[in-house]
């Protein structure tokens, strides 16, 4: 694979089999080239969209965003996107209504709506050289109550958050951001691209303990190739512990 997400898939599995301290080391960085893809949600006074419709709009944007053609190899936004992708794959999730909303359609990006949310995945870049307009957006305040979404639709790819942890909307956005870039990773290219015909609809859920613990691999290097199941393994630099797997993305219908 040539494609931009090709660094991640190759070290997909070196990743998780790092002991838990060293996937938050970041001594190996250089401050100011920290970058970092901004996603930012519409969140009116009302009405305020649902929990579950946001992140599965979050998670189809962020994919989006790397497989626009813009980012292909001789792209536009190849390059940064690019840039990003070879290091740690931080992602910062901001909230945003009214005229603010409206200027951040102006930048660079990718904007998807599920239901009555929507989502803007911007093109990643340096966080010390974020925009004013995305700057001085809020990233607290952006928490939404839990849902109740029903049966997830058949043949769209499932994103399982971990039952045992909490995370606040804008966590839970960057994390299935993550899952559906790992996903697209690992298939071939007729299946990502019907997937990118699609739309990269996914369902977000959240299982039973039980449910979860079946599907957690004991191998993540080999779960795609034997169950086709993808765990998102987190740095721990927000909310939750260094190591931890906060999404199972299950391949289903793509």
């Amino acid at each position: 694979m040539t494609d931009v997400l090709a660094s991640l898939a190759a070290r997909y599995a070196a990743w998780h089999g790092l002991p838990a301290h060293a996937v938050a080391d970041v001594r190996d960085e250089d401050p100011d080239d920290v970058r970092a893809m901004p996603v930012v949600v519409r969140i009116e006074r009302d009405p305020v969209p649902a929990r579950t419709a946001v992140l599965e709009a979050a998670a189809a944007a962020a994919v989006a965003v790397c497989l626009d053609p813009r980012a292909e190899p001789g792209g536009e936004w190849h390059d940064v996107v690019a840039a990003w992708v070879s290091g740690r794959i931080r992602k910062v999730a901001r909230r945003a209504r009214g005229a603010h909303w409206r200027a951040v359609q102006e930048l660079a990006g990718v904007t998807v709506a599920v239901g009555d949310a929507e989502v803007r995945a911007l093109l990643p870049g340096r966080v010390s050289e974020a925009p004013k307009t995305v700057s001085r957006l809020q990233i607290s305040g952006s928490d939404l109550p839990e849902d109740s979404p029903g049966p997830a639709p058949a043949g769209v790819p499932l994103l399982l958050l971990n039952p045992g942890v909490e995370m606040t909307v804008g966590k839970a956005a960057a994390q299935v951001g993550h899952a559906t870039m790992l996903l697209a990773s690992v298939l071939d290219a007729d299946r990502r691209a019907a997937w990118a015909a699609d739309g990269f609809r996914c369902a977000v859920r959240t299982p039973g303990a039980e449910r979860w613990a079946s599907l957690l691999p004991a191998d993540p290097a080999t779960a795609w190739r034997d169950h086709g199941v993808i765990s998102v393994r987190d740095a721990g630099f927000t909310e939750v512990d260094p190591g931890t797997i906060t999404v199972l993305a299950v391949a289903a219908g793509v």
